[in-house]
């Protein structure tokens, strides 16, 4: 039975950045933070293709474009480009869709149009 019908399925998930998960100076957090959404975007996409969570095989082409900051609104994206009969071959995509401006004051935040793409990578997940 060919899976065709699954390609292009994308899932995205949006989610604040919060300065408790900041690790370096000027408010960075580090990459493990992108693989780690990547994981949650691949997660539910597993569930909505399979009925199930399946596990995550590998990661390839992982590139940090621009960095992630505390207070930072960031899209995440999973879309299908190649479905087997267990494996789903995923592109991924974090992008910065607002980020906080200090120089305006301490709360002071900007919607950035076009968003900033931050982090890109292919990963493989195999479900049962």
């Amino acid at each position: 039975m060919s899976n065709d019908h699954l390609v292009g399925m994308t899932v995205v998930h949006r989610r604040y950045v919060p300065y408790s998960d900041a690790h370096y100076a000027g408010n960075l957090v580090d990459g493990a933070y992108s693989l780690a959404a990547f994981g949650d975007v691949a997660t539910e996409m597993s569930i909505r293709t399979d009925g199930n969570e399946g596990l995550f095989a590998s990661y390839s082409d992982v590139q940090f474009k621009g960095p992630v900051r505390a207070g930072d609104c960031i899209e995440i994206e999973a879309r299908i480009v190649r479905a087997g009969r267990r494996s789903r071959e995923m592109e991924f995509e974090v992008r910065v869709v607002a980020r906080g401006n200090p120089e305006r004051g301490a709360s002071a935040a900007d919607v950035i149009d076009p968003p900033l793409v931050v982090t890109t990578a292919r990963g493989v997940v195999v479900v049962p």
